[in-house]
């Protein structure tokens, strides 16, 4: 049979398919050359069928595997970016990614405007499209309102709502459509018909539109983009496309046949926008996706254009609505995100919606039924538009059928790998057209079509099966005969058969004519789709005869599409149109937009400036042909008047060259300072294949605005009584695992939302800090999960949000604590000044970790990868949170030799040589007041440290201000003594606390030499600041009379003085009929240390290993540091752990050194009677009236911190209550700080707010400085 074309209209100028597409101004100045492994691969310039013996139809040529020059590496490019990319405005923002959206994009980035693009579906070039059913069904997504047979309907919906296929379920018919960067075009025929003039003359289009040279220039222009072409003479006959010239000529209609121009590319060469193409392999996959690079869809011709002239796409963006930006000109963009498994929070999806600004113009092309569906939202939002938007919409008059078993070899069902022999080829090839009628309601079009692979399963059992078939007549019994054993030949031996029935079934697609009755609604904003005169008409029974006898003439069963058989006469559509039609008179009672595209405000002329639809959602009724090529040139004609309108520039003549789409947009518009840390990371994981992983949070609660209270847990109560509450919705990324999970800070990207009911919302986040188990450097042991970053909200507001969740020691061995712990937010926002505006608290929601669960995801470039991804972000969470979780059997933390994070290193102005009586030399440290010398006279102050300590507890320099400093700045001198029991060599001697009188003794007389020097006068008295066992050696001097009352000013006691009462533990191991320190002297020697090593004997490690459950009291005191559990035995829990900085506490074994067993059985005696004695064997009891009486005179101010776990707070209070009762009360004060410890008062991250300045306070009043205490 013949192959040759009939007629072949409006294909005249096409361009020469071998024409070079690089000779052109931009050729070099686009540097995209092919330079290394992750370019684009070039493809060498020829025809496949004249150097290949079996044709196109090779296996190696029906499916790309990567596009890089490795093909074992499977790479494919990506011009869409990631949501963490997007940035809060755009010039121009595009909805939909088809013939409209990308002819939008393009021209807008050519127009160099800065271009955002937003997709519903996801980014998949050839090569990644499903063949099998099972990897077709994950892509397929079904909704609508679902009405079979006349009965009532009820909404459906299943499946992924970003998959590339969504079959729409609507009352009379069903439209099916695509969703991926390229949109419907991904599926479509790629038949390429203009409009009729018939149908271009109908009233129902304006005045403007009803000219052939006005649609002539944009056909021509969508043309020179598209490249269509015929099935090409020389390339293998197609028996579909055969059987379908036999039929119209059996029909009467051999006239009408022709071969149809069709964006499919049959030579192998850039297109002409610079991408890489190869020939068709003749798949007929085309409705499910063509894997094998020949398929002109818009990815690879608007959009690869728009990416290089620097348009931003962005997948994943369902859009919901479009507002006025209420700061003034522009609109926001409202979509729904379902990147990072974000629709699995079912819940939250539609409700807390990401945006985007537009300051000039939105171009809305997702598709008939999206952007009718976006405008009728936007409608109930407050967008005032036309009452016609959501009506007079139309299928095209789409019927499908099947002419089933034929006498005819047809090939119809698409193998994704073709054997040469029996070549499918593209979809549609050729039509018979009979639109030039007298009524041109009348025209129709008759197309061979294709079934994919996918559906090759079911596709007989659906054929042989559907009622209303009709069956040929008059068929001899050698032909019935022939016909069952097809049927049962394909049924045994499978639908490839190549004698089957499968195989000899022709594929009808009709286009004609419908009423232009269907409406789309919104009920419970939901989409509800009606269509009326469908499938009921008479027109579609004329049209279904006109099928049944071509499917007779050639021995075939005519078989109604399954919807219009099975469902009640209800077809199924892949070209939905209208829904926002043009207006034929230019207002808003006839159609939704004027002849521009420009959406009317109302019923009236008025229009929204730059709110522009630019789809299938303009045409106002059925086209009776493929709509694409007219929906394509009404996209170029509104876009080219409405930048002319804006006063854009477009440029239509700058040619690219070949693309290298692995590479970067050779025209950028937009500076990438302000993402420049993002992309490199993003590129860098990209270049090294590296793995990621992430998942998606929902928190809410309540937060208060306004920086009336302080306290978070208070500020969430009183949000909460006034119904102020907050939430965000975040996804957490990272592009690279091991950095992740091994990093200090392990920090990934938060990208997604943020409302609260005190703030404009919703906000926006973008490339927001969040760090998973970091070191909290407040408070030791414990890890935080930090959420940091800043958000805008659509009214400009910017806004900062710091967050952190607390898990520590406390939650061990409690579940509900930990979940408590890990589920709980405390959160702070401020101005970018940093002045507090709301504090709160948000938490997961049982329902919502639930679904955040499923929503863990990881990346990488091969499922070992991503696997190992997941075991490696499991494994490190499950390690950190059981650390914390079973805390006392954690790992050990040994000191190290390091000196970090040492932030307040004052110099020390001198260091003394203090000898005292008995000949024991101590070390005396001085510093001088600021801004003061030496031999300046300032008030002093000695300080006198505990055992196994020295003037580091006062200097502490892992604190932002320690004491010697806030002394310092205060104008006092500063001396510290570190006495023999101290952190100091002569402390292994064995010498006690009541030795260390001697010490301060030795220490005053040199602070009065000092003195003397600087004023040539009698020393002034001098006040004392004495913690702990310096202070109970400093109460033994004075009552023995060792160190003159006369020479003190004053006293701050801190923790103890003359009646040392241990706390509880403390006693406990006082008391034991056998001292502890004897029992160790014993058996390991005279000298206990505070620090350990890995190296130390078994005895050192056994101690290590057993002090894991040494009784620290609440669970809060928990703790893995060898040090802190060693000071812990000897002295008592030193501290409230919250009080210590991380510094602070993972530097212990700086700060304390150890104990004699002889030093610590005085200290233990004298905590077990309560009061201080000498030495042993006399142990003499100073507490005396006469020895107390020495004390006359001399202000003491005593404190205690009230979780003292050394010395039980009475111990001041005796010794307070004492001394008040003795000599009345004028001279002594007493104060109890809560929450504190024992060393935390001096060594406390926050001391310097309520210890110090309570201290100052007394030392100001005793030394007469007035100062102001504000």
């Amino acid at each position: 049979m013949p192959s040759t074309v009939s007629k072949t209209p409006h294909i005249d100028n096409l361009p020469d398919p071998f024409e070079s597409k690089t000779d052109s101004p931009a050729a070099n100045s686009a540097a995209n050359v092919f330079n290394g492994d992750q370019n684009s691969h070039p493809i060498t310039t020829f025809s496949v069928q004249t150097t290949e013996a079996g044709g196109p139809q090779s296996k190696s040529q029906a499916k790309i595997k990567s596009y890089t020059s490795d093909p074992s590496r499977p790479c494919f490019p990506r011009i869409s970016r990631p949501v963490e990319l997007l940035r809060p405005s755009y010039d121009v923002v595009v909805i939909g990614s088809g013939y409209g959206g990308g002819v939008a994009a393009s021209r807008m980035a050519r127009g160099r405007q800065s271009v955002c693009l937003l997709e519903r579906g996801k980014e998949k070039w050839p090569g990644e499209y499903p063949s099998r059913l099972k990897d077709a069904l994950k892509e397929l997504h079904v909704s609508g309102d679902f009405v079979p047979s006349n009965k009532n309907g009820r909404w459906i919906e299943g499946g992924d709502p970003t998959g590339l296929y969504h079959l729409v379920v609507g009352d009379g018919q069903n439209a099916f459509v695509g969703n991926g960067l390229g949109g419907t075009s991904l599926l479509n025929a790629n038949v390429f018909l203009e409009m009729d003039p018939g149908v271009m003359k109908m009233d129902v289009w304006p005045d403007e539109l009803k000219k052939k040279a006005e649609w002539k220039k944009y056909y021509s222009r969508a043309r020179e983009v598209l490249e269509p072409t015929p099935y090409p003479l020389d390339f293998p006959e197609l028996p579909k496309l055969q059987l379908l010239q036999k039929q119209a000529e059996l029909i009467g209609l051999g006239n009408k046949f022709y071969r149809v121009p069709q964006t499919t590319r049959f030579v192998d060469g850039p297109n002409s926008t610079g991408v890489e193409m190869r020939a068709s392999a003749l798949t007929g996959m085309d409705a499910t996706g063509i894997n094998d690079g020949s398929k002109s869809t818009t990815l690879v011709n608007y959009l690869s254009d728009a990416w290089n002239w620097g348009a931003e796409m962005f997948c994943e963006c369902e859009v919901r609505y479009v507002k006025k930006d209420p700061n003034g000109e522009g609109y926001i963009v409202y979509f729904a995100w379902h990147g990072s498994k974000r629709g699995a929070f079912k819940n939250h999806i539609y409700e807390d919606l990401m945006w985007v600004r537009a300051r000039k113009c939105v171009f809305l092309g997702a598709g008939s039924l999206g952007t009718t569906e976006i405008l009728l939202r936007s409608k109930e939002v407050g967008l005032k538009v036309s009452e016609t938007i959501g009506t007079g919409m139309s299928g095209n008059g789409d019927i499908l059928a099947f002419g089933y078993n034929t006498d005819y070899k047809v090939n119809s069902l698409g193998n994704p790998a073709p054997l040469p022999e029996r070549p499918i080829g593209p979809c549609i090839n050729g039509v018979i057209d009979s639109r030039d009628q007298l009524n041109p309601l009348d025209g129709f079009i008759i197309e061979e079509g294709t079934v994919p692979q996918s559906l090759s399963v079911f596709y007989q059992a659906m054929l042989e099966q559907m009622p209303g078939s009709v069956a040929p007549t008059g068929l001899d019994a050698y032909h019935k005969i022939g016909s069952i054993l097809a049927r049962f030949g394909s049924k045994i031996l499978g639908p490839y058969f190549s004698k089957g029935s499968v195989e000899k079934t022709q594929v009808y697609l009709i286009m004609s004519h419908d009423s232009n009755q269907a409406i789309l609604t919104l009920k419970n904003d939901k989409p509800f789709l009606k269509f009326l005169g469908v499938g009921r008409s008479e027109h579609v029974k004329q049209l279904n005869g006109i099928l049944a006898r071509a499917s007779a003439a050639v021995g075939g069963t005519f078989v109604q599409n399954p919807f219009f058989a099975a469902l009640g006469q209800q077809e199924i559509t892949v070209h939905a149109i209208g829904g926002v039609r043009v207006s034929n008179d230019g207002t808003g009672l006839n159609g939704g937009t004027n002849h521009m595209g420009e959406v009317f405000s109302g019923n009236g002329e008025t229009v929204h400036e730059g709110l522009v639809v630019c789809d299938g959602a303009l045409v106002p009724a059925a086209l009776g042909v493929n709509p694409f090529a007219t929906i394509t040139a009404l996209a170029e004609r509104s876009v080219e008047l409405v930048a002319k309108k804006q006063g854009i520039k477009i440029d239509y003549e700058t040619k690219n060259g070949i693309l290298n789409l692995f590479g970067k947009p050779a025209f950028p518009v937009l500076s990438n300072t302000d993402l420049k840390a993002t992309e490199e990371m993003i590129s860098n994981a990209a270049d090294d294949q590296t793995s990621g992983i992430g998942f998606t949070e929902v928190m809410s609660g309540f937060i208060h605005i306004g920086d009336d209270i302080e306290d978070i847990k208070t500020a969430a109560k009183i949000a909460q009584s006034g119904c102020e509450a907050a939430r965000f919705f975040l996804s957490v990324k990272s592009w690279n695992t091991k950095d992740f999970v091994s990093s200090s800070a392990h920090s990934s990207l938060l990208t997604g939302t943020f409302s609260c009911a005190g703030l404009k919302g919703p906000f926006m986040v973008l490339r927001g800090d969040f760090q998973l188990f970091n070191q909290d450097h407040r408070e030791p042991d414990c890890q935080n999960l930090t959420y940091n970053f800043d958000m805008i909200s659509p009214f400009g507001e910017m806004l900062r949000f710091n967050g952190y969740k607390i898990v520590n020691p406390s939650v061990a061995f409690d579940p509900l604590g930990f979940w408590k712990a890990t589920s709980t937010l405390y959160v702070t926002i401020t101005l970018p000044d940093d002045k507090v505006i709301g504090r709160g608290t948000l938490h997961i929601q049982p329902s919502d970790f639930a679904s955040e669960l499923v929503t863990v995801e990881s990346t990488g470039p091969n499922l070992y990868a991503k696997a190992k991804s997941t075991a490696s972000f499991l494994t490190f969470f499950t390690k950190q949170a059981a650390n914390i979780f079973f805390a006392p059997f954690s790992y050990l933390s040994y000191p190290t030799p390091t000196f970090s994070n040492y932030i307040s290193v004052k110099s020390i102005s001198q260091t003394y040589t203090v000898i005292a009586s008995d000949g024991v030399h101590s070390v005396m440290q001085m510093w001088d007041p600021i801004g003061k010398g030496s031999n300046d006279e300032a008030p002093t102050i000695l300080f006198i440290p505990g055992a196994a300590v020295d003037h580091q507890i006062f200097a502490l320099p892992t604190i932002e201000k320690n004491a010697i400093d806030y002394f310092r700045e205060a104008g006092y001198r500063c001396f510290c003594v570190t006495h023999r029991v101290g952190k100091t060599m002569v402390a292994h001697k064995g010498y006690t606390t009541f030795d260390a009188r001697l010490d301060i003794l030795a220490a005053l007389e040199q602070v009065r030499k000092v003195q003397k020097t600087q004023s040539k006068t009698t020393p002034e008295k001098v006040y004392i600041i004495a913690h702990c066992a310096g202070s109970v050696a400093l109460s033994i001097g004075l009552l023995d009379g060792t160190i003159p009352a006369g020479w003190i000013k004053g006293i701050t006691a801190s923790n103890v003085f003359m009646t040392p009462m241990f706390a509880k533990v403390n006693m406990i191991k006082a008391s034991q009929p056998v001292p502890m320190n004897s029992i160790y002297n014993t058996l390991v020697g005279p000298w206990f240390s505070c620090t350990s090593s890995k190296e130390d004997g078994a005895m050192q490690q056994a101690i290590n290993q057993v002090l894991r459950l040494y009784p620290v009291g609440e669970r809060k005191e928990i703790c893995n540091s060898v040090v802190c559990h060693r000071s812990s035995l000897v002295f008592g829990r030193l501290w409230s752990h919250r009080n210590l900085n991380a510094a602070t506490h993972s530097q212990l074994s700086n700060f304390l050194g150890g104990t004699s067993m002889l030093s610590l059985g005085h200290l233990m005696s004298m905590g077990r009677v309560g009061q201080v004695m000498t030495n042993p064997p006399t142990s003499i009891n100073l507490v005396t009236p006469f020895n107390m009486s020495r004390l006359r005179g001399i202000p003491i101010f005593f404190f205690s911190g009230s979780e003292n776990a050394v010395y039980d707070p009475q111990s001041t209070d005796v010794s307070y209550t004492m001394l008040r009762d003795a000599f009345g009360p004028n001279q002594y004060e007493r104060v109890v700080f809560e929450g504190r410890g024992h060393l935390d008062c001096w060594m406390g991250k926050d001391a310097v707010r309520d210890v110090y300045p309570r201290v100052r306070k007394h030392i100001d009043q005793i030394v007469k400085v007035k100062v102001n205490y504000a």
